[in-house]
């Protein structure tokens, strides 16, 4: 097997973050001379060697990275069943980072399948091992593979690496769009990465931002390549689909953190160095790296303790006498204290932040870091000032002209957030009696002031109930999705209001669908409940409010009068 290693070259693709358009990491790819990868592990698995030539390509994967100066982490590929066998055969791996001076923290490790073959506990046990030495985790395969859904719960991996097949469908195949969707949200409680592989259209790039999906690689972005550039970007590709709502498909609309985005959205690897060293030292890598903005010094524990600003630093050190003055000297003399933000906050405390620091820092890059304060990348001030405008760009097209209320995209990706949390819940769809007569009779000013005033009076009574949200879906229309607990008196404040244009009195209908977990399956589905009780609501006498139930005929009337002929 050695002698078959010795003709095994690598390629790396990046990994880019599709909000900055920016190199995040680079995957080894094993290219032995003949076959491919896996005709090399079947024969070593035949020879009863799998576990030691699977460790010993990962190795290789280290070694040749190292040859080709790379500073962004390291995606290296091993099987769930090597990391199931015994913990002395990845001892070689751990030789490997010592020689080319890297650390586990470094390293992505993506467990491949098949998952199956591999005890599940030792499996697991061997995860948690490699956790605890440092490197962070990548399930392969998911999707397509035979991946356990339940041991992306246990192990809760750093990364969830989706399957080609998963994205080639996504922009045609509503299922798969709600696959990648259900992962999405899965994903906003175990911190989990998704990393879309296999990308090759534009169609597919478009879906993958309409699912929020940060992180991607394939062929359209950049190919595996003997000596990647991981100064690329992608920022001509994105801007091709920067419309991804115009997208042609039969999918769904994205679930979104309503909170915005998170500043992990918009990490650059940062580029580390010990705390201890020497200004020359880091103006060789400001030198050997022109697209790094800054360097950060980090303690023995990987805590960052100084931030060295490029052209700060730059200007000091090149200045006259600089390098006599300072070369051999610490560089934390020309650094600064380092900004830091924890990974879980919101792209908005970021700005908040940057707005509170001196003026000359205020384009300085912030150092993202965990719960034990180590350092996991920077974020770039510019960065996120477009993606928060973006955002509020694309929040302020979805609004409703006349309320300002959101639309039903809106209503339709809460409706979907609730039913994949399994969530009991309510959704309501109000309208005006008769809108088209008051219309005729006092115009459609005064029609536009009916309007107004309802949005305005849904706005102030979802002020006092945090769970429900409220929007326009168009004419008339209004839709209401709230807890079981704050549907009834919400409804009940907003139906007490006296509503009136000049020629007399508005009544209003409401119908409200209780959906229980499991009751539903999509908005849609709720969308074409609702149509029915609504027509029920209408046909009661003055202001209605009818409740029905999935799978369930009873129709209980709260307002209304007895039926009238329904025209």
């Amino acid at each position: 097997m050695p002698a078959l290693l010795d003709d095994v070259r690598f390629a790396f693709q990046p990994l880019f973050n599709l909000h900055t358009g920016g190199v995040v990491a680079v995957e080894a790819l094993a290219r032995p001379h003949d076959g491919n990868v896996q005709d090399l592990l079947r024969m070593a698995f035949r020879a009863g060697y799998l576990a030691n030539t699977d460790v010993a390509l990962a190795c290789r994967a280290v070694r040749h990275a190292a040859d080709h100066g790379l500073g962004v982490p390291l995606h290296v590929n091993l099987l769930a069943l090597t990391i199931a066998d015994k913990p002395e055969l990845m001892a070689p791996l751990y030789g490997a980072l010592r020689d080319t001076g890297r650390a586990p923290a470094d390293l992505v490790v993506e467990v491949g399948t098949p998952y199956s073959r591999a005890p599940r506990r030792l499996l697991v046990k061997g995860i948690e091992r490699l956790r605890q030495d440092g490197f962070r985790i990548g399930l392969d395969g998911v999707g397509e593979g035979d991946t356990p859904l339940s041991l992306l719960t246990e192990v809760q991996p750093e990364v969830i690496k989706l399957d080609r097949e998963v994205v080639v469908a996504l922009p045609t195949d509503p299922a798969r769009y709600a696959l990648v969707q259900a992962l999405q949200h899965l994903c906003e409680h175990t911190g989990s990465l998704i990393v879309a592989e296999g990308v090759e259209t534009e169609a597919q790039l478009a879906a993958l931002r309409r699912l929020g999906v940060r992180l991607a690689q394939g062929n359209l972005l950049a190919s595996a390549q003997r000596r990647p550039k991981v100064d690329a970007t992608i920022a001509t590709v994105l801007s091709e689909v920067n419309d991804p709502e115009a997208v042609t498909s039969t999918v769904t609309a994205p679930l979104r953190r309503k909170s915005g985005p998170k500043v992990t959205d918009f990490l650059h690897p940062a580029t580390t160095l010990p705390d201890s060293a020497t200004s020359e030292e880091v103006r060789e890598v400001l030198a050997n790296q022109p697209t790094v903005t800054g360097v950060v010094l980090v303690d023995e524990s990987g805590r960052p303790r100084w931030t060295v600003d490029r052209n700060r630093f730059l200007l000091a050190v090149t200045g006259p006498f600089g390098h006599a003055l300072h070369a051999k000297r610490e560089a934390a003399r020309l650094a600064d204290k380092p900004k830091l933000i924890g990974a879980e906050s919101s792209a908005l405390e970021l700005l908040d932040v940057v707005a509170h620091a001196n003026r000359e820092r205020t384009n300085d890059d912030l150092v993202v870091v965990d719960d034990d304060d180590r350092c996991l990348g920077v974020v770039r001030v510019a960065d996120v000032v477009r993606g928060v405008a973006e955002m509020k760009v694309e929040e302020a097209a979805a609004l409703n002209p006349l309320t300002r209320l959101p639309g039903s995209d809106s209503i339709a990706r809460e409706v979907d957030r609730r039913i994949l949390g399994g969530e009991l819940f309510a959704v309501g769809w109000l309208d005006v009696d008769a809108f088209k007569r008051v219309n005729d009779s006092a115009g459609f000013a005064a029609g536009d002031d009916l309007i107004r005033a309802i949005g305005r009076s849904l706005t102030e009574g979802a002020a006092s109930y945090p769970g429900v949200q409220v929007g326009h879906v168009g004419g008339d229309d209004f839709l209401v999705v709230a807890g079981l607990d704050e549907i009834v008196p919400f409804s009940a404040g907003v139906l007490d209001v006296p509503f009136e244009v000049e020629t007399g009195g508005v009544t209003l209908s409401l119908a409200t669908l209780i959906c229980a977990a499991g009751s539903v399956a999509s908005y849609r589905e709720v969308s074409r409940l609702l149509a029915p009780l609504k027509e029920h609501a209408k046909s009661l006498r003055g202001t209605s409010w009818v409740l029905g139930r999935p799978n369930s005929d009873h129709v209980d009337v709260l307002r209304g009068g007895p039926h009238l002929a329904v025209s």
